[in-house]
């Protein structure tokens, strides 16, 4: 059965879903921050500072003018509800969430990922796995711990070999963000950065998971076409 919907109620529908229309909190804070990326399941992380970063404004949006250090608790704080990895793009996310993405990072560490981060894997492992070893021993690192390394010309993404490394490990989910410092990553082991009760939660089957990530995507945008869907958490065809 096919139905019709006017574009009048397909907009309301898409601007409910999203959180849009609420009486925002006299007081807004913490669980309301949590709250709202919890319905929208993703949330954006970008360096794109024009007005504020990027990642600030879905919250303003909805609750008006709320603290912007509960959003950073709750994305890097020691109690947090949020985690950091690639979502739709580098995302903020619900901590409950952690086990529908570990497919990627199981396709990542097996050398699904940026071109030249793949080439990196597969040409620089012991390398990746030394600097690995260096994070359990040393505790959290940033990028600027492995300076050391050669660099290429300078560019937005001519990174040190360190960097790399750090990031292909962020990729394949072995170490995450613990906190920023300004908007500078500083990573950790997973399991140390995680609380408990999110690592030992079982992984659920691929199928399973993106199954669920279509659900959580279509609950957030209310309409949306099967390309939307998928696109939401950048699913695979």
């Amino acid at each position: 059965m096919t139905e019709t919907l006017s574009p009048k109620t397909a907009r309301r529908m898409a601007l409910a879903a999203q959180g849009f229309g609420r009486t925002s909190p006299a007081a807004a804070g913490r669980k309301h921050v949590r709250d709202v990326v919890r319905k929208l399941g993703v949330v954006q992380i970008d360096s794109v500072n024009v007005v504020s970063r990027t990642h600030y404004l879905p919250a303003f949006s909805r609750l008006g003018d709320y603290p912007r250090e509960a959003l950073e608790a709750e994305a890097w704080g020691a109690r947090r509800g949020l985690f950091e990895y690639w979502g739709h793009e580098a995302s903020l996310m619900p901590m409950d969430l952690q086990p529908l993405l570990r497919w990627r990072m199981a396709r990542a560490e097996a050398g699904e990922m940026w071109t030249g981060l793949s080439r990196f894997g597969r040409e620089r492992r012991d390398y990746i796995d030394g600097v690995l070893k260096e994070i359990e021993q040393r505790g959290p690192v940033t990028g600027a711990d492995f300076n050391d390394a050669p660099r290429g010309a300078p560019g937005w993404w001519e990174w040190s070999d360190g960097k790399r490394a750090l990031e292909w490990l962020f990729w394949a989910g072995l170490i995450t963000t613990k906190t920023r410092r300004g908007f500078e990553r500083v990573y950790d082991l997973t399991e140390r950065v995680l609380p408990r009760r999110i690592v030992d939660l079982p992984t659920p089957d691929e199928a399973d998971a993106q199954r669920e990530l279509v659900r959580i995507a279509a609950r957030a945008l209310g309409v949306a076409t099967a390309a939307d869907l998928r696109d939401y958490f950048r699913l695979p065809l």
